[in-house]
């Protein structure tokens, strides 16, 4: 990746809060989701960087807004949200950074 493409990448952090005694099904959740987003055209980073019964944060870098909408729109994250849907104590928190 160019220096200037780099410079329109497209940083995320999306965190979990688990209800009490779902980590593990949530976790299982993301590996999948893991395994498939990575292969998704733009797709730089999708990678878990805090693991903890109590709050779980993966983290994401995109080549382009395209590619970012194009994943909003796929399969893999649609799967992720119907699973993650009444495995969470709190809605899915999504911040660019």
């Amino acid at each position: 990746m160019t220096e200037a493409n780099a410079n329109n990448a497209i940083d995320l952090r999306a965190t979990m809060v688990p209800n009490p005694g779902e980590h593990t099904r949530v976790k299982l959740a993301l590996d999948i989701a893991v395994e498939q987003v990575l292969t998704e055209p733009g797709c730089l980073r999708y990678e878990i960087i805090k693991d903890s019964e109590e709050e779980i944060v993966l983290a994401e870098r995109w080549a382009s807004q395209e590619d970012l909408d194009r994943h909003a729109r796929g399969p893999a994250l649609q799967d992720l949200r119907e699973s993650l849907s009444a495995l969470l104590a709190e809605p899915l928190k999504v911040e660019q950074v």
